[in-house]
C-alpha cells in the first residue's frame, strides 16, 4: 500500500513577516499596494499570507533599499525575466564590502572628532571633519548648507558642534535616535496629537544646541526633510512617510508654540 505524504508549506501572516524581517506592517502593506511584494495567498478573511519565495524577494528588496535604490527601480530589477538571485547576492556582498571600507574611514573620523571637540581652541580641517567622503561631496555639503541657510548661522553651528563635549554629543545623538524611533511609531496619528507634539518639543530641543531654531527656521527644516533626497532617505529608514509626517508636526509646533501670534494674525 502506498502512503501519500503531504508537505505543509510554511506560511507567514503579515505580522509574523513584519517581526521576522524587522519592517513595519505598514511598509509591507505599502509594498503590496504598489505591486513590489504581493502575498502568496489570502485567507478567507482576506488576511495576507507569505511563503518562502516572498521572504527571499523581501530580502532582496531590503538589500537594495540598504543600497538606496529607489523602490520603482527595485521592482524593475526583480521583475526582469533574466534576474539571477545568486549573481545579485554576490553584487550585494561586493557593494556592502565597499561600504564597510568607507564606514571604517568614517568611524576613524568620528574618533578623531570626539578627541578634538573636547579640546578648547582646536578646530578640525575640512579633510579631518569629512574624512571618508569625496572632495566633491564635501564641497556640495558646504555649498548646499550655505545656500539654504544664513552662511553665518552655518559657520556658528559648525563651531558649536566642534566644541561640544564627548558626553554631550553622545547624549544628543541618543536623544535624536529615540525621538525618531518614537515618531515613526506614531505616524498614523494626527500631527497635532499631544504625544506627537511632546516628541516634536524634544526634537526641537536637539536642534537648539547648534543654532536657535526660530519658527521660520524650524518650518524650513521640516520642508528640507521632505525635499532633500538625503534627508528624506535618512528619515525613511525609520518609516516610509516619516518625512511628511514630521514636516506637518513641525509646522504645527512652529505655528502654535514658537510663533502663536502669527497664527492669530492670519
Amino acid at each position: 500500500m502506498v502512503h501519500t505524504v503531504t508537505m505543509e508549506v510554511q506560511r507567514y501572516t503579515v505580522h509574523q513577516l513584519s517581526t521576522l524581517a524587522g519592517v513595519s506592517v505598514r511598509t509591507l502593506h505599502y509594498y503590496d499596494e504598489i505591486g513590489l511584494l504581493s502575498p502568496a495567498a489570502r485567507t478567507e478573511s482576506r488576511y495576507r499570507l507569505y511563503g518562502e519565495p516572498e521572504l527571499l524577494r523581501l530580502q532582496q528588496i531590503l538589500l537594495y533599499r540598504a543600497l538606496e535604490v529607489p523602490l520603482v527601480e527595485i521592482g524593475r530589477i526583480l521583475d526582469d525575466p533574466d534576474y539571477d538571485l545568486a549573481a545579485a547576492l554576490r553584487r550585494h556582498r561586493q557593494a556592502l564590502e565597499q561600504r564597510m571600507t568607507q564606514t571604517r574611514a568614517l568611524l576613524s573620523t568620528i574618533d578623531k572628532t570626539l578627541v578634538r571637540i573636547t579640546e578648547d581652541g582646536m578646530s578640525m580641517t575640512d579633510a579631518e571633519l569629512y574624512e571618508g567622503l569625496s572632495q566633491e561631496t564635501i564641497d556640495r555639503y558646504k555649498r548646499e548648507a550655505r545656500e539654504m541657510f544664513d552662511p553665518q548661522l552655518v559657520e556658528a553651528s559648525e563651531k558649536r558642534a566642534r566644541k561640544m563635549s564627548k558626553e554631550a554629543w553622545a547624549a544628543l545623538k541618543a536623544e535624536g535616535e529615540a525621538v525618531n524611533q518614537a515618531l515613526a511609531g506614531m505616524i498614523d496619528r494626527d500631527p497635532a496629537d499631544p504625544e506627537v507634539q511632546a516628541l516634536i518639543t524634544r526634537h526641537h530641543a536637539t536642534i537648539e544646541p547648534f543654532y536657535h531654531a526660530t519658527a521660520d527656521i524650524y518650518r524650513g527644516l521640516g520642508s528640507l526633510y521632505v525635499e532633500h533626497p538625503e534627508f528624506r532617505a535618512y528619515y525613511e529608514k525609520y518609516s516610509l512617510g516619516l518625512p511628511e509626517f514630521m514636516q506637518r508636526a513641525m509646522m504645527h509646533y512652529a505655528d502654535h508654540v514658537l510663533a502663536p501670534g502669527e497664527v492669530a494674525r492670519r
